[in-house]
């Protein structure tokens, strides 16, 4: 019995182990963005998949090897992310808890594993179309070096710069079927691109003064609330014009579109009557959530039609 004990309590402690490990990898990868980026990325190969009146079912390679490749690199980029951001993650409460600030994982191991993602997702690209590829490596570099190695602790423009490798996700899933990108392409591109500075400022409001200890020059940091505030609702304005290069999609995307643009310029535009600015803010994030969500999942249901 005292054997069998043993063994029992021996496995279990492999078994918390093992779990604890894969938690810490999937922090490492941020998970969240791996996934909420394979939204976008499937949107637009799917897309392109419908215009080219190509069955979806017979593409079934091209899918999986989009999806995974789009998957690692992002993974990737964020593991370097994490490697180079040890120094600054213990100051904010949402990442001083990641692998890297507490030690459970040498700083080494999450570098290499992340270049090696990032090879993975290259490769996995490669067997889609050129352009892909090269879509793919523009957003790695955007992100690890013009984003985490450079602007981001520079500049008050981090969160644009940013903003490019975001919004290359649903270019990939085009690309990866049709090499030469349609205008569609590029309206899911600038609808990424315009999404990301609303949603990253609400949330930099709400954590002002962590991004302030870790010397980060976000905008509510350098500019404010107030100018913070501003810089939101014209973000929001400018995605109005954007559903009218989408009208292949047809008139009832068309308005659902409009409606949740106005509906987010609307809230953004009461907050200037708020007086608890953070409780505005954390609305405007949960709004952006639910905005990319039901506009991209929309634009498959609007296909199946």
């Amino acid at each position: 019995m005292s054997n069998s004990k043993a063994y029992s309590e021996n496995t279990g402690a492999i078994r918390l182990e093992k779990s604890t490990a894969f938690r810490d990898f999937l922090a490492l990868i941020k998970i969240g963005i791996v996934n909420s980026n394979m939204i976008t990325t499937f949107t637009g190969l799917w897309l392109a998949l419908h215009f080219s009146q190509m069955s979806f079912l017979e593409n079934l390679d091209i899918v999986f090897f989009t999806l995974a490749g789009s998957a690692l690199i992002i993974a990737g980029s964020c593991a370097i992310n994490n490697y180079y951001d040890r120094d600054i993650d213990p100051y904010m409460e949402r990442t001083k808890s990641r692998p890297t600030v507490i030690g459970t994982i040498q700083p080494s191991k999450v570098l290499w594993l992340g270049i090696g993602l990032i090879a993975l997702g290259t490769l996995s690209l490669m067997l889609t179309t050129f352009t892909a590829v090269i879509i793919g490596i523009v957003g790695v570099f955007s992100y690890v070096v013009l984003y985490t190695m450079w602007s981001k602790r520079l500049y008050v423009s981090n969160t644009i710069v940013g903003s490019v490798s975001g919004a290359v996700p649903p270019l990939i899933g085009w690309a990866a079927i049709d090499g030469n990108l349609d205008p569609i392409a590029w309206a899911l591109f600038a609808l990424m691109f315009i999404w990301q500075p609303p949603h990253f400022y609400a949330l930099a409001m709400r954590r002002v003064e962590e991004y302030r200890a870790a010397g980060i020059p976000m905008l509510p940091v350098v500019k404010g609330l107030k100018t913070t505030k501003h810089h939101i609702v014209l973000w929001v304005a400018a995605l109005i014009p954007i559903p009218l290069f989408l009208t292949s999609l047809g008139i009832p995307f068309l308005v659902l579109a409009t409606l949740l643009n106005l509906g987010w310029l609307a809230l953004g535009i009461y907050g200037y009557k708020m007086k608890n600015d953070i409780k505005w803010a954390k609305l405007m994030f949960l709004y952006s959530l639910q905005y990319l969500t039901i506009l991209f999942t929309a634009m498959v249901i609007v296909t199946l039609i």
